[in-house]
């Protein structure tokens, strides 16, 4: 079996995951480069050819390196023989997968393997090699944090546009070149992914480039190899401790953007320090930095650089803002979103905005027309009341939205959620408390279970919900289990009188549910929409719901 070799990429019709031309890298330059062994296997020799990496087999293409690392259950190394047949001319592993090559790859192989005793720690670096460091031709700004990532990513891109640059986004809602979206499965790609999505921008005249930057991204080297111009701090919250043993780890993971000697540190930091671990990562972010970290504030009692002042609020939730900045001149800002959080996203996101150079009153200008899908996105079928669906699935964003609709509705307020299963168990019950804190009505139904008990789950959530004292619960509380979502949402929606609030939290923009493995469709948006159909007959009347938004 002899593998194939190419000089280009083949990439698929509105592809945006490759370029199409790129200049070959050699095997041997990439030995040197990262301290790999080389071995050759079959015809290969050190001026072999590598156009493209891959971390899976079946997406080998002709030319490409594949990246057989270790793995929780199985080695990578041993798909390599399909790959190789697919057309791999290079693959990058450890001893042990090296040791599995020589089982699995047949006589005639022929392909250079490179061997590295921490092939994942390197395989950021190779990438961006490979595909021509396509972010050393990019303005990157990476935003990091718990809650408001993908709020504050689109904010900085229609400020990044107005000012007339060619943006591209990568996030967890969507991937897209001015407004050209394909769908995303996680926060950040895997690095081979992300360097060959970075050298398609390029390719299309991308100048600039807005990312969420997940902490498993950063564990785990999946953007190492970028070079950040700017990076951003949004806050911290629980979650994700199945992944990281601690807060001070998970906090940790987020603080490779900013600690002097990590590889993916940005050259500017822009932080929100409303919260104490903001305050701990500026801190950080100045150390041997040759520029000291923009800070953004909401909160009247604390320094920053920018600061969010006089916020009002409209009948229709949106909110009127003044920020002031260095200099201490005042900036007006309307934003359409309702909520303080979303204060201090917009204010971070202009502070992001001028750090790369936009003026200040562009970017809040440019913030007035801005929507997020599945961030309180209102669901309107004419009824007398206001449903929205929020992404919102770790305590303390939950805590922020239903604090939010507490604060702008002069209604009671109902919250459909769940949590999800194979993920952080100690959330669950703080979800359920502060859903209990938080309205009149909590329905605890199932989330994405994944491989779990739907029923455990939901338990958990209860059994955090009933810890809550009664005093702090609102008067006339009522707690339900419905585990079906779709029969939780139509409950939800018939509880509602005029001029209530409902709130169906936890998957915000996601179009399926996961049972057993299985991904079902299921769109909140969609699904509560027919509930509010069957309720109110389709009525298109304005509803009153915006109305008691106060």
């Amino acid at each position: 079996m002899a593998g194939r070799s190419g000089s280009s990429p083949r990439r698929r019709p509105n592809d945006l995951s490759r370029p199409t031309h790129l200049d070959p890298t050699e095997v041997g330059v990439l030995s040197q480069a990262t301290g790999a062994r080389l071995d050759l296997v079959g015809e290969a020799r050190a001026t072999t050819a590598v156009t493209g990496v891959s971390l899976r087999a079946q997406d080998v293409r002709s030319g490409d390196l594949f990246a057989a690392l270790p793995g929780a259950r199985t080695h990578g190394a041993r798909f390599a023989a399909d790959a190789v047949e697919r057309g791999a001319t290079a693959v990058l592993t450890d001893a042990a997968g090296r040791a599995e090559l020589t089982r699995v790859l047949p006589i005639d192989a022929n392909c250079a393997v490179l061997v590295h005793p921490e092939p994942r720690r390197v395989l950021g670096g190779v990438s961006a090699r490979i595909y021509g460091n396509p972010s050393q031709r990019l303005k990157l700004i990476g935003i990091t944090g718990t809650s408001g990532k993908t709020t504050t990513s689109y904010m900085v891109e229609a400020a990044l546009l107005a000012a007339g640059h060619s943006v591209g986004l990568i996030g967890t809602v969507q991937t897209r070149v001015n407004g050209a979206a394909v769908p995303s499965s996680l926060t950040t790609p895997e690095a081979p992914t992300l360097q060959g999505l970075l050298a398609a921008m390029v390719e299309r005249g991308v100048d600039a480039v807005v990312m969420e930057v997940s902490s498993h991204a950063l564990a785990l080297g999946r953007v190492d190899g970028a070079h950040f111009s700017v990076g951003a701090f949004t806050n911290l919250s629980q979650d994700h401790l199945d992944f990281h043993p601690t807060m001070r780890a998970y906090f940790e993971a987020k603080a490779l953007m900013f600690v002097a000697g990590s590889s993916t540190r940005a050259v500017r930091s822009v932080i929100c320090v409303d919260d104490e671990w903001g305050r701990r990562m500026a801190e950080i972010a100045s150390a041997g930095s040759s520029f000291d970290p923009v800070t953004v504030s909401t909160t009247a009692d604390v320094a920053a650089t920018w600061r969010a002042e006089q916020v009002t609020v409209g009948p229709d939730g949106s909110q009127h803002v003044t920020l002031t900045g260095p200099g201490r001149s005042g900036v007006g800002m309307m934003l359409p979103l309702p909520g303080r959080f979303n204060v201090a996203n917009a204010t971070l996101a202009v502070a992001i905005a001028v750090a790369a150079g936009v003026s200040a009153t562009e970017a809040a200008t440019a913030l007035a027309q801005v929507s997020v899908p599945g961030r309180l996105e209102r669901v309107d079928r004419g009824q007398p009341f206001l449903a929205i669906v929020d992404y919102a699935h770790k305590p303390g964003a939950l805590d922020a939205v239903l604090s939010t609709l507490r604060a702008q509705s002069a209604g009671r307020i109902g919250v459909v959620v769940g949590a999800g299963g194979d993920r952080d168990h100690g959330k669950r019950p703080m979800m359920g408390a502060a859903a209990a804190r938080g309205a009149e009505l909590v329905i605890i139904t199932d989330d994405n279970p994944r491989s779990e008990d739907p029923a455990a789950i939901r338990a958990a959530m209860l059994a955090g919900l009933a810890e809550v004292p009664a005093d702090d619960l609102p008067a006339g509380a009522d707690h339900r289990e419905i585990g079906d979502r779709r029969a939780a949402i139509t409950a939800a929606v018939e509880w509602a009188q005029p001029g209530d609030v409902i709130l169906v939290a936890g998957k915000g923009h996601e179009a399926g549910q996961e049972i057993d493995g299985v991904k079902h469709p299921f769109d909140d948006r969609v699904v509560l929409g027919e509930a509010l159909d069957q309720i109110s007959g389709g009525a298109t009347e304005q509803p009153a719901g915006r109305e008691a938004l106060r």
